[in-house]
């Protein structure tokens, strides 16, 4: 097994690892349950921006709709 392999490997685990950890707590994964998002470029200003992965609320059941029906329109 290559380097890059193990890497991704790491990451998927990493990633999943997440998912299950917000889930618990029932907030997104994407904003981790605030309902916006702060790019390194916007941080310089006071404009919020609601996370695209929960649509604002939050929510993990919103993320996870959101990703499924993302996924079926594909």
């Amino acid at each position: 097994m290559s380097l890059w392999q193990k890497l991704k490997e790491w990451h998927k685990k990493r990633y999943k690892k997440r998912i299950e950890k917000m889930e618990k707590q029932g907030k997104c994964p994407e904003c981790r349950g605030t309902g916006y998002q702060i790019s390194a470029m916007e941080a310089m200003y006071s404009a919020l921006y609601d996370c695209s992965g929960c649509n604002g609320s939050g929510l993990f059941t919103d993320w996870e709709n959101l990703k499924k029906a993302s996924k079926e329109n594909k």
